[in-house]
């Protein structure tokens, strides 16, 4: 019985993120990338990553005072995977996922906390394989075809290419512990093999990476930073935050319906961050429309108010002004994003707002995730930084693919082998 039901979840868990891959930062099917045996290559500068919202794993331990369901554990002996946890994706077991992952926001700290007797934590800081894989059957794959690559380019594992994991619900102005570990990891890196080394974002991964940049001083990046490679940033934020905030979004998993993932989706600092920036959007844009209200980046208070999120404007004044004005990181930069994908940047709502999906859209160009006005903000840092900005943008390439297509994982190997050409980009001095 027990290995059937094991079966039975997998199953369910596969087809959940085969269609939901294009929201999560993963994917779904086994790598194409095979390890070779290589010497190690101690001429190439080391690589650390820094991944998407969603992309590493998380562990918890709970003692809890209370339980939402009787089917829930109320207590564990020891920390258990949080995120992906395979049991949220049956009907009873997302209740219990939620209440487990959820944070909890106080207005008068404008702190965030974990649920009541819920410890969590991020594991393998400085280790490849909580960003490799999201769970532990390694069916939700996502840097291991990068890491896969590099491995055999002559990188080793934990050691020149490393990872720095973060807790992904918690927006930068709260993880003062994460950036003095990843400042420290840097600079050990650097001792080891005596050279700077190169930042590989992804998504919101890089823009925690430019807040980091942001707070350190020219003399340290000019010592410890070769450079910054970003992949398919959010620079400007990004519109779905705003349909998934209002609405939901399930990302196609079976089951589990648009409000009630919409629970979950409130409960993190880094949704309301990421609504789109004003760098990227013009004031009269509308992002949200409904019968009685046009949205726009000036209505953001309102937007809260009317979906009953309120916390959620507070979130969103705690951290505007993290990257504000989008000053250029101070390091050589490499910015790759998709464009030529129909990408929604207004959702449209009948009078069933905010309980009830769009029923339209209005489509501009992007990565399907992402729009190009927000991923194309990097083209601004030309001519303002000593340090130069190659930009290239990948027809056709969705958000998550960036990290996974062979065409983008031999470019980052041309960077790190010295071969990046003006013939392969556009440079921005």
């Amino acid at each position: 019985m027990g290995h059937a039901h094991c079966c039975t979840v997998l199953f369910i868990v596969f087809l959940a993120l085969q269609q939901a891959a294009g929201f999560w930062h993963f994917d779904v099917f086994p790598s194409n990338f095979t390890t070779q045996n290589k010497v190690p290559n101690n001429s190439t500068p080391p690589v650390l990553i820094v991944p998407g919202t969603a992309g590493n794993q998380l562990e918890a331990k709970i003692d809890k005072p209370s339980r939402v369901h009787w089917m829930c554990y109320k207590k564990t002996d020891d920390f258990f995977t949080l995120w992906i946890d395979l049991n949220m994706f049956m009907p009873i077991g997302i209740n219990c996922w939620i209440d487990n992952i959820r944070i909890v926001y106080n207005r008068t700290t404008r702190k965030s906390s974990n649920s009541a007797g819920v410890s969590v934590r991020v594991p393998g800081f400085g280790q490849t394989y909580t960003v490799e894989f999201l769970d532990n059957h390694k069916l939700s794959g996502y840097f291991n075809n990068m890491v896969t690559h590099l491995v055999n380019m002559g990188y080793v594992r934990n050691e020149a290419v490393r990872a720095a994991p973060y807790d992904f619900r918690v927006a930068p102005n709260e993880q003062e512990e994460y950036f003095s570990r990843l400042k420290k990891l840097i600079e050990d890196m650097y001792e080891q093999y005596q050279q700077p080394l190169y930042i590989l974002g992804h998504s919101m991964g890089s823009n925690y990476v430019l807040y980091f940049l942001y707070q350190q001083t020219q003399a340290w990046k000019d010592q410890y930073i070769k450079g910054f490679i970003s992949l398919g940033a959010p620079w400007g934020g990004a519109v779905k935050t705003l349909r998934v905030l209002a609405s939901g979004d399930n990302l196609g998993i079976p089951m589990v319906s648009n409000i009630k993932i919409r629970e979950q989706q409130r409960m993190t600092t880094t949704n309301p961050w990421m609504l789109p920036f004003e760098e990227a959007w013009p004031a009269d844009h509308v992002f949200i429309s409904t019968p009685s209200f046009n949205y726009t980046r000036q209505d953001y208070q309102r937007f809260f108010k009317d979906i009953d999120f309120e916390d959620g404007w507070f979130m969103w004044e705690d951290t505007r002004n993290l990257t504000a004005g989008l000053p250029p990181p101070g390091v050589e930069m490499y910015c790759f994003y998709g464009v030529g994908l129909p990408t929604p940047v207004t959702y449209i709502y009948d009078d069933q707002f905010p309980n009830a999906d769009p029923i339209d859209y209005v489509y501009a160009d992007g990565d399907d995730t992402v729009d190009s006005l927000s991923l194309g903000l990097c083209k601004r840092w030309r001519g303002k930084q000593a340090q130069p900005v190659h930009v290239k943008e990948f027809r056709s390439m969705p958000h998550m693919e960036i990290v996974l297509n062979r065409k983008v994982i031999n470019v980052v190997q041309s960077i790190l082998e010295g071969r990046y050409g003006e013939e392969d980009s556009t440079l921005m001095n």
